[in-house]
């Protein structure tokens, strides 16, 4: 079934238009908006990642759910008014379609905003950090659907790596495992989300976004139909040093099981915590990585857009 067809989309016409005459576009998550940042701030990150695509020359699309539609493109009225919410679903795969069952917004995290852009016909897919195996998921199995979802569709997600609260090592493995390459964007060391490096080396480097666009189309050339990570540091201004924000994180996470805190609870009261312990510097950090992230996979879909045409 075309995209422009499925009974679940509501496509904005310019995000129709540029499918239809093949420009760029790039995914946005709604999350971010929902539930990781605070007002205003939330409305201002979201604004100003769609800002830092068309500055590139890719039309933003940012995704959500409301009253049973997946929208894809939100207007700034609608971010706005999503920000706004109260009782906010957070979609994921799992629930996805339940939240398409129920009245109001839902948050689309990676894994459903990535379902929504295969559908809508979208490639490339920029977010600040993926989820991943949490510390002691390979007892407690707390392993987050995005990296099922990064094995089975082929969206290419620009990121600063899995958000450094988890299993990093067990998250790349697991990523390995499941065939999903990941690429390091100058660098051939994982980046640490909040820092610039994870002590974690990467198999595959490319130097440019034209590179990356390169491989993903080798990749999905071959019949691959995985994801693709595309791993970029946070911009050096705005990191943490590493030692910090490992022991800030540390920190944070023995608090959170001190306090019994568990389950979806957990990630944004440590992010939370991350934020006090380091004076907002993290916040910093991650209001900058989702704007160079962003900046990031407009100049990726720009380059496969231009292959497209060549």
């Amino acid at each position: 079934m075309p995209a422009s067809r499925h009974p679940a989309l509501d496509i904005a016409p310019v995000i129709a238009d540029a499918l239809a005459t093949g420009r760029p576009v790039v995914a946005l998550e709604s999350t971010l908006i929902s539930h990781g940042l605070p007002a205003p701030r939330n409305v201002e990150v979201a604004l100003a990642a769609e800002a830092a695509v068309r500055a590139e020359g890719a039309v933003p699309a940012t995704i959500a759910v409301r009253d049973g539609r997946l929208l894809v493109g939100l207007s700034r009225t609608e971010i706005e008014t999503l920000a706004a919410a109260r009782d906010v679903v957070k979609a994921s795969r799992h629930n996805l379609a339940a939240a398409l069952g129920r009245p109001g917004w839902a948050g689309t995290t990676v894994s459903a905003t990535m379902i929504a852009a295969h559908l809508a016909g979208i490639q490339v897919f920029a977010t600040g950090g993926i989820g991943g195996v949490h510390r002691g998921g390979s007892a407690s199995m707390d392993v987050s659907a995005d990296l099922d979802e990064l094995a089975r569709t082929p969206v290419l997600v620009v990121c600063a790596g899995p958000k450094s609260i988890l299993d990093v090592r067990l998250t790349l493995e697991v990523l390995e495992t499941r065939g999903v390459p990941v690429l390091g964007l100058a660098t051939d060391e994982l980046p640490g989300f909040f820092s610039r490096s994870s002590g974690l080396q990467l198999q595959i480097r490319v130097e440019t976004p034209a590179e990356a666009a390169a491989l993903a189309r080798r990749h999905w050339g071959l019949g691959l139909t995985t994801g693709i990570v595309v791993a970029v540091p946070v911009p050096e201004p705005a990191a943490l040093p590493r030692a910090e924000a490992d022991a800030a994180i540390d920190r944070a996470i023995a608090e959170a099981e001190a306090a019994g805190i568990h389950g979806p609870a957990a990630t944004p009261w440590v992010l939370a915590r991350v934020a006090e312990l380091t004076d907002g510097r993290s916040i910093a950090a991650n209001v900058a990585l989702i704007e160079h992230d962003a900046s990031v996979a407009a100049r990726i879909a720009v380059a496969l857009a231009e292959n497209d045409t060549t």
